[in-house]
C-alpha cells in the first residue's frame, strides 16, 4: 500500500527548515531497519488515512517501510466491529462463537501473511493475533491502538490482553486510554497532513462549486459534521441539536461521510439518519465515495460551524482537520477529542445535543468569537498535530526498541 507522492521539502514553507533536518538526522540513525505496519483495510478510516500519508514520507527519508492489510471477511469483520464497540464501552454480546470466528480468521492470516519487518507495528484488535508469529520468526512488535479502551467490555479486554502483552510495546493516542499491561506504553498522537486534498488550500470558487453541487447555500449558516455512519459519532444528536439551532437561525446541516471495508454497521446507521432527516430538506445527508477528499476539504471550508459529537471516540481527526481550516468545532467531551478542542479556546466541548445547540447558538451570534476560535485551532494543530511529528515520533519509537534499557538515547 502507499499513497500519492508527497515530498518532504513541500512541508518546509508550514514547519520550518529545523523540522525537516531533525528528520534527516533520526532517519539516519533508524534506516537499517526494516519497518512493517499491518492493519485491517487499505481505505476508509483514520488509520488508513495515516498510513496513505505517512508512509511515502518514511520511505522517502530512507526508511524502508512497507504497508501490509489483514484479509477478512464479512463474519471476521462484524465480530471486530463488535470488538471495538465493546472495547469503546458500548455493551456487547460476544459469544464464543464469535470468539472462534476470530482465532479462524487469525488462523488464516498467519498461515498466508508475510512478514517483512525487522519492526512491525500491528494497529488495533483486528490483526492483534498476528504476534503468535513472533515465537517462530522473532523480530520488535509494536502494538497500535487507535480508540479508546479506557473503560472496555471486561470480557473482549481480558481475550485480547494476553495476546497485547506479548508485544515489546504498545502505543495509545492518549494517556487516558493506557490500560494495566506487563509491557512498555507509548503515547503518539495522531495527525493530519496539511498538504493533502482533504486539507490544502482551495480556492474560493472550488468551495463554491461543491456547496452549489448539493444544494448548500452559503449565504445562510452551515453546520457540519464530516464522519462515518456510526452510533459513536452520534448523527441522531447533531440532528437535535441542529432542530434547536434552527428554531432561531435558518441553518442547514451537512451530515457527509463514507463506510469502510472493515464497519459492516455503516449501512443500517446511514439509513437510520436518512429517515431522521427525511422531512427537511436542509438536511443534506451526504454518502460519499472513498477518495472524496476534495470534496469532504470544499464542505468544511464552506461551513460555520463544524461538529464531532461523538459519544465515545479514538481520536476524531476530523476535529484537526476542521481546526486547520479555521473552523470553530463543537465536539462531545471524549477521547482524543479532549486533546484537540481547547474548550472555550479552540471550540468547544459537550455532553449533550442540547449543549451543543447551546454553543452553536453561542457562535452564530459572535463572528469574533469564531475567527478568534478558528485562529487558535490552526496554531494548536500546527504545534501538535501535524504528520511530520508523527514522522518524528515513529522514528524516535525505531530508535528506542534499540536501546530498551537506557533512559537517555544520545542521538
Amino acid at each position: 500500500m502507499t499513497g500519492s507522492a508527497v515530498r518532504l521539502e513541500n512541508y518546509e514553507d508550514i514547519v520550518g527548515p529545523d523540522v525537516i533536518d531533525e528528520l534527516y538526522v533520526l532517519a539516519e540513525k533508524v534506516r537499517h531497519r526494516r519497518f512493517q505496519h499491518i492493519n485491517s483495510t487499505p481505505v476508509g478510516g483514520g488509520v488508513a488515512e495515516i498510513l496513505t500519508r505517512l508512509v511515502p514520507l518514511l520511505r522517502e527519508l530512507g526508511v524502508q517501510t512497507a504497508w501490509d492489510v489483514i484479509k477478512g471477511d464479512s463474519a471476521f469483520f462484524n465480530v471486530t466491529k463488535a470488538f471495538h464497540n465493546a472495547l469503546h464501552g458500548k455493551p456487547e454480546e460476544i459469544s464464543e462463537g464469535m470468539l472462534e470466528i476470530y482465532r479462524a480468521n487469525q488462523e488464516e492470516n498467519l498461515r498466508d501473511f508475510h512478514f517483512t519487518g525487522d519492526v512491525i507495528m500491528v494497529h488495533d484488535p483486528q490483526p492483534a493475533g498476528l504476534i503468535a508469529k513472533k515465537a517462530e520468526i522473532g523480530r520488535q512488535w509494536i502494538w497500535r491502538c487507535h480508540i479508546d479502551v479506557s473503560a472496555p467490555d471486561p470480557r473482549v479486554w481480558e481475550f485480547l490482553k494476553p495476546c497485547i502483552e506479548q508485544y515489546d510495546l504498545s502505543v495509545f493516542s492518549m494517556p487516558d486510554f493506557a490500560q494495566r499491561l506487563t509491557i512498555p506504553q507509548v503515547m503518539v498522537a495522531p495527525s493530519i497532513d496539511p498538504l493533502s486534498d482533504k486539507n490544502r488550500e482551495l480556492l474560493e470558487g472550488q468551495v463554491w462549486r461543491v456547496l452549489e453541487k448539493y444544494g448548500i447555500d452559503p449565504e445562510r449558516p452551515v453546520l457540519t459534521q464530516i464522519s462515518r455512519f456510526d452510533r459513536l459519532k452520534d448523527p441522531l444528536g447533531v440532528i437535535q441539536a441542529y432542530r434547536i439551532v434552527k428554531k432561531r437561525y435558518p441553518a442547514q446541516l451537512v451530515l457527509a461521510g463514507g463506510g469502510a471495508p472493515d464497519d459492516p454497521e455503516g449501512a443500517e446507521v446511514l439509513a437510520e439518519v436518512r429517515e431522521a432527516a427525511a422531512a427537511d430538506s436542509d438536511i443534506k445527508v451526504l454518502e460519499l465515495p472513498p477518495f472524496s477528499d476534495l470534496e469532504i476539504n470544499a464542505l468544511v471550508r464552506g461551513s460555520t460551524i463544524v461538529f464531532q459529537k461523538s459519544i465515545r471516540e479514538g481520536f476524531g481527526l476530523t476535529v484537526s482537520e476542521a481546526l486547520w481550516k479555521r473552523k470553530p468545532v463543537i465536539g462531545g467531551a471524549v477521547g482524543g477529542i479532549k486533546l484537540q478542542i481547547v474548550n472555550g479556546v479552540t471550540g468547544f466541548l459537550v455532553h449533550s445535543p442540547e449543549g451543543a445547540a447551546n454553543r452553536a447558538l453561542q457562535l452564530l451570534g459572535d463572528k469574533r468569537l469564531r475567527q478568534e476560535m478558528g485562529e487558535a485551532g490552526h496554531l494548536h494543530v500546527k504545534q501538535n498535530f501535524l504528520l511530520t511529528r508523527h514522522v518524528k515520533d515513529y522514528m524516535l519509537l525505531l530508535l528506542a526498541l534499540e536501546y530498551p534499557d537506557q533512559d537517555i538515547v544520545q542521538v
